[in-house]
């Protein structure tokens, strides 16, 4: 199955969490009452939590374990909670002191990532973005958002951030519907410039580039663009916000999305003919 929509996927973990704190007070044969009692809360609090309307706190949480017996679960517990509260996190935040901080709060991460597994639907990734590319796109998101104008210093710092395709033991896998090739976001020469240039990346040693024919018979459906890196962590950007996913049970979802997907793929030579084809029609 492909991943829900990620406000749904945030959703969805929040209430796994609550449904498990359930579970450990149900398997302490407390009623929530008892539990509410014994940790001086309000009834409705306990009812709050397990329903996931309200949020837990750690010493919630610390809490929770003590009075249910369940202390060996709290590192598990406390790990997870802190997975589901880094899940979303609004881009109004984080493009607040402008696009440049953004891109180089996520160069450590890059950096410490050995394998990356890249799906998106409508984008060239930004890894293998040419300096024009990149600055329509984050003029635009400028123009959108309106966030602070650094979108030159933004552009460099994302150009610095690619060195990581080159250097180190790395490996890039990736997956491009075929409509990402058509998004037109600038002039002819821009475009054709950028997918010439996808097609020089795609040959290096370390990038394996998959392009999924807009023709072909789907045996799973596109979903919103996904990176993968290692296998600890994923990471969506939707409109208003990054989601990162850090539980293991959605993240092997995701690599059994990214699976499916790249079995649907071509690469090598006929991905190169779709690109070059995509070069063509730019004239039309």
């Amino acid at each position: 199955m492909a991943p829900r929509p990620t406000t749904s996927a945030v959703q969805e973990a929040r209430a796994a969490f609550a449904a498990r704190l359930r579970e450990i007070r149900i398997e302490a044969g407390l009623t929530a009452s008892d539990l509410a009692a014994r940790a001086g809360w309000q009834r409705s609090k306990v009812s709050k939590i397990e329903h996931a309307r309200q949020a837990p706190t750690v010493a919630d949480v610390a809490a929770w374990c003590e009075h249910a017996r369940a202390t060996d679960q709290m590192p598990d517990l406390v790990a997870s909670l802190h997975a589901v509260e880094g899940m979303w996190v609004e881009w109004r935040r984080l493009e607040r002191s402008g696009l440049r901080r953004l891109q180089e709060a996520s160069i450590p991460l890059f950096e410490r990532t050995r394998s990356f597994r890249i799906y998106e639907v409508g984008v060239i990734p930004s890894l293998f973005q040419t300096v024009e590319y990149a600055t329509a796109r984050m003029r635009r998101i400028v123009e959108f958002s309106g966030v602070p104008d650094d979108v030159d210093q933004a552009v460099q710092a994302r150009m610095d951030r690619q060195r990581i395709v080159r250097t180190g033991d790395r490996t890039f896998a990736v997956v491009l519907e075929e409509a990402a090739l058509y998004a037109r976001i600038g002039d002819t020469e821009m475009m054709a410039s950028q997918l010439a240039w996808l097609i020089t990346v795609a040959g290096l040693p370390s990038v394996s580039l998959g392009i999924i024919p807009r023709g072909i018979a789907r045996t799973m459906w596109s979903t919103p663009g996904f990176w993968i890196y290692d296998d600890g962590r994923v990471g969506i950007e939707t409109p208003t916000a990054r989601i990162t996913i850090t539980q293991p049970r959605e993240i092997a979802i995701y690599e059994r999305t990214f699976t499916e997907l790249s079995s649907m793929a071509v690469v090598g030579a006929p991905a190169r003919r779709i690109i070059t084809e995509a070069i063509s029609a730019l004239d039309c």
